[in-house]
């Protein structure tokens, strides 16, 4: 399926020199003068090598077509994870280094949407938010404003995020998982 290279989002799988690459950050660029561009960073699924690529706006990129499925995480075995088809029952194993950074807020039980490509599984995406406790945060520094300033803070699963001054040790926080931020503090 074609789309335009100004269509590309983080996480698109798109065919690019006769591989399959993962969209890993993007920029939007208008330069005074010449047309707008997207630099895209892209990942290759079958070696993880990745590589800049800068695509003109009015460019066409191909698509790659996935299927998705629900499936649920239930343990992890050293670099391995296994997910449970949510119809089926049946397990599929996924190596860790396929989810990245993103592997450290899988927790026991959590649905994810598992996308394969001729049967072989390309990406687990994750919730957008989980909730995650706050185990370690440094002090407030006196005089600075609530507003302009946030500090380091460390999760319950060894993420290290920014909070706002208010949020404590033992605070149970919101964290999109896409760029792990903060959200918003848990009820």
């Amino acid at each position: 399926m074609k789309m335009n290279a100004v269509d590309i989002r983080p996480g698109n799988i798109i065919e690019y020199e006769g591989g399959l690459w993962k969209a890993v950050k993007i920029q939007h660029t208008q330069p005074g003068k010449g047309g707008a561009y997207m630099q895209v960073e892209l990942k290759n699924i079958e070696d993880g090598r990745k590589t800049n690529v800068r695509f003109r706006s009015a460019e066409s990129v191909e698509k790659v077509r996935l299927d998705t499925k629900d499936y649920q995480y239930l343990f992890a075995d050293g670099e391995e994870l296994t997910f449970m088809d949510k119809e089926t029952y049946e397990q599929v194993i996924v190596q860790k280094e396929l989810l990245g950074d993103q592997a450290a807020f899988l927790q026991d039980g959590m649905d994810v949407i598992l996308e394969t490509y001729e049967e072989r599984p390309i990406s687990v995406q994750l919730p957008q938010f989980v909730e995650a406790e706050v185990v370690e945060a440094d002090a407030v520094v006196k005089g600075q404003t609530a507003s302009a300033s946030y500090k380091p803070a460390v999760l319950d699963n060894g993420v290290r995020i920014m909070v706002p001054p208010h949020i404590t040790a033992g605070t149970r926080v919101i964290v999109d998982t896409g760029d792990f931020t903060y959200s918003k503090r848990a009820d």
